[in-house]
């Protein structure tokens, strides 16, 4: 069984699925490291070069070519708008859907541009989290309200609605 925890840029993917990946003995996959060494360029440098259009289209064949086991997959942020990749995500994993409220996720992002942050011309951060939060929604089978919570407390809040669902563990 596989963990993939989805979410908006500073939800805390990578964070929290390391911590998830240790206390459940799994290992970690961190798509957008493996979009960054396939194509030997950082994500903001694949944006920029080639277009948000072929970043897309790069991340969903990364994202949909995955072929692992006992690992928590921490994808991108835009990883959503690839049918494709979440279909094929949605049926090796369970999906976990790490919802922030937007005035918190505002305060943890940095530089959106040098995040890799797939943002179309002219798009606000809260047009791309109005535009997101739907396809979270639609592509989750569990979500996890991060307000006011450590990082630690989010794995602990995972794990347990995972047990109480019997068998996902």
């Amino acid at each position: 069984m596989n963990i993939t925890l989805i979410g908006m840029p500073a939800a805390g993917k990578s964070v929290i699925g390391v911590l998830l990946a240790k206390k459940l003995g799994y290992d970690f996959v961190d798509s957008d490291l493996l979009i960054q060494k396939q194509e030997g360029s950082l994500l903001h440098e694949i944006i920029h070069d080639k277009g948000v259009a072929k970043f897309k289209e790069i991340e969903e064949q990364v994202n949909a070519s995955l072929d692992v086991h006992n690992t928590v997959i921490a994808p991108g942020g835009s990883v959503i708008y690839g049918e494709k990749a979440m279909k094929h995500l949605s049926e090796i994993s369970f999906v976990v859907y790490l919802k922030v409220p937007y005035a918190e996720l505002e305060q943890r992002l940095g530089d959106l541009e040098h995040r890799g942050v797939v943002l179309e011309g002219g798009m606000t951060l809260y047009d791309l989290y109005e535009e997101r939060v739907p396809y979270y929604e639609k592509y989750s089978m569990m979500e996890i309200d991060e307000t006011g919570k450590t990082a630690a407390e989010v794995v602990k809040e995972i794990i347990s609605q995972l047990e109480k669902m019997r068998g996902i563990l």
